[in-house]
């Protein structure tokens, strides 16, 4: 019992460390890209992600997962841009812009308000984009593909419903279309987020 428990629980923390080298080196690959190419809004873009990397790092040594790990390669298959969302205690992370930011969608036009309320989870998490094109959707560490999960913007009371679709190292990590519904002008985090599980 003790050893399907601790095999269990390897595992939970071996997907855990690997969303996070993840999320670390997708960042890292952004900054890269955006040094390399730079425009008007790149040395706003490199700050904010230079802030979610320091608490990636934070978050992978709370995890006991090794400090500055990353699996850079690993999403060659999804688009440059992935950012990680920080926890609460993250440093300031906004920054200033127009509303283009990092993402490729347009203006969000107010969220998805059908879903009904569900229970309250990720209580204290902040939410950012993930820079993934698509239809909306999220990634999470914490529920399985599948999972409808209702984020809502407290500052501008927009929300948006969406279902997770891929694993990262934050509960939640919204990709462009799904972060512009919900998203404020020239802000790239959600610091006041109601995240609810809806389906």
């Amino acid at each position: 019992m003790a050893t399907t428990s601790n095999a269990a629980q390897t595992a939970a923390e071996s997907t855990v460390c690997q969303g996070l080298a993840t999320a670390l080196g997708n960042n890292q690959k952004f900054i890269d890209g955006q040094r390399a190419a730079p425009d008007a809004q790149s040395e706003a873009r490199i700050a904010n992600r230079e802030a979610v990397i320091a608490q990636i790092k934070r978050q992978q040594e709370a995890s006991d997962c090794v400090v500055g790990e990353s699996a850079q390669d690993s999403q060659a298959t999804q688009p440059e841009q992935p950012a990680e969302a920080p926890s609460a205690s993250a440093p300031a992370a906004e920054t200033g812009g127009d509303n283009g930011g990092d993402a490729d969608a347009g203006a969000g036009t107010g969220g998805d308000d059908a879903a009904a309320s569900g229970e309250q989870v990720c209580d204290g998490s902040t939410v950012t984009l993930s820079g993934e094109a698509g239809a909306p959707a999220a990634s999470s560490n914490q529920f399985p593909a599948g999972t409808k999960l209702k984020v809502t913007n407290l500052d501008n009371n927009k929300s948006t419903t969406v279902e997770v679709t891929s694993v990262s190292g934050s509960c939640v990590l919204l990709n462009d279309a799904a972060f512009e519904q919900v998203r404020e002008p020239g802000k790239f985090l959600i610091r006041r987020a109601l995240i609810e599980k809806v389906g």
